[in-house]
């Protein structure tokens, strides 16, 4: 019989729109869940989302397959009980999604499971529950804005009672409303965006509570606003606070809209490869709080990952 280690881990690979993430997390005597391992790569596999026939193209397939053996010799050194690799909006989205997956399988011997987008805001609202800076909110707001796509979910007494996947992610929206990342932000641009944001959001059937709850936010994009302020203060990301306000997004983006790419990338802090997406993911963010009468977010690092090994390590024997 094949024993099982003691403690036992697990790896989650998320392949996702404009990243590939790593977790390896492994359960701790109290029953919360701890990192062992946590890594991101600027991969962009996501190139023409915005088309009304996505396909990944091949720089972008060469980058994804790249990186997620980086990730996954990396994960091998806990060696892992389980290694998990799955997908998001860009390979589910894409038309030649199949065969990223083939050649991915062919490189390393594992499948990718692709997420269907209820299953994607799901799993984040499972690992958002593993967050214990959130153990004391029973009613709130999930948000977690990828690439592709924009999760949304409303927790009550601690449990999802909706749960929404919109195509409102910010590579998605830059190739779609912004003519030239690389100029300086356009008002008519944002304008547009915006506009599209809040009648996506009003589409959806979502329904935003009168008054609002608490509102959580997770992914790359909110992780960019806390890296740019702990860059001004001269302090690592974990060390800022991890409330946002929407009056800081919006001044952050009207800091941000008349500055060109190169500049943008020059702003101390901030990742090169979402200087050219950023604007869009911020103009989503102020009019996503706008519209759900939302005056701060919460952000957590814990997020579709940890609901992947908090789900992973629960079906271990």
């Amino acid at each position: 019989m094949k024993s099982v280690a003691k403690n036992p881990s697990v790896a989650v690979i998320d392949i996702g729109s404009n990243s590939i993430k790593v977790l390896v997390a492994a359960r701790e005597p109290g029953g919360s869940l701890k990192a062992l391992k946590s890594r991101t790569i600027d991969a962009r596999i996501s190139t023409g989302i915005s088309l009304s026939e996505p396909r990944l193209g091949t720089e972008g397939m060469t980058r994804g397959l790249a990186a997620i053996r980086d990730l996954l010799a990396e994960a091998a050194a806990f060696a892992p009980a389980r290694i998990i690799l799955v997908a998001t909006s860009a390979v589910r989205d894409a038309a030649n999604g199949t065969d990223f997956r083939a050649q991915v399988r062919a490189a390393t011997g594992h499948e990718i499971r692709i997420l269907t987008g209820d299953e994607e805001a799901n799993l984040i609202g499972r690992g958002l529950t593993c967050d214990p800076a959130l153990a004391a909110l029973q009613d709130f707001y999930v948000f977690d804005l990828g690439g592709g796509s924009l999760e949304c979910l409303l927790f009550k007494d601690r449990k999802i009672t909706q749960a929404q996947s919109l195509q409102l992610g910010c590579v998605r929206l830059t190739e779609k409303f912004i003519l030239d990342p690389a100029a300086a932000l356009q008002v008519a641009e944002s304008t547009a965006l915006a506009l599209h944001v809040r009648d996506e959001l009003k589409r959806s059937g979502f329904r935003f509570p009168l008054v609002a709850p608490a509102a959580v936010f997770t992914g790359g994009s909110m992780a960019t606003v806390r890296l740019l302020k702990g860059a001004l203060h001269g302090v690592k990301l974990e060390d800022t606070p991890a409330v946002v306000t929407t009056e800081a997004l919006a001044f952050l983006l009207d800091e941000l809209a008349p500055l060109t790419l190169d500049q943008r990338k020059a702003v101390p802090g901030m990742p090169a490869a979402r200087a050219d997406v950023f604007p869009a993911a911020l103009v989503t963010m102020v009019t996503l709080a706008h519209y759900a009468h939302v005056d701060q977010f919460h952000h957590s690092l814990y997020n579709l990952r940890w609901g992947l090994a908090a789900e992973a390590l629960a079906a271990l024997p």
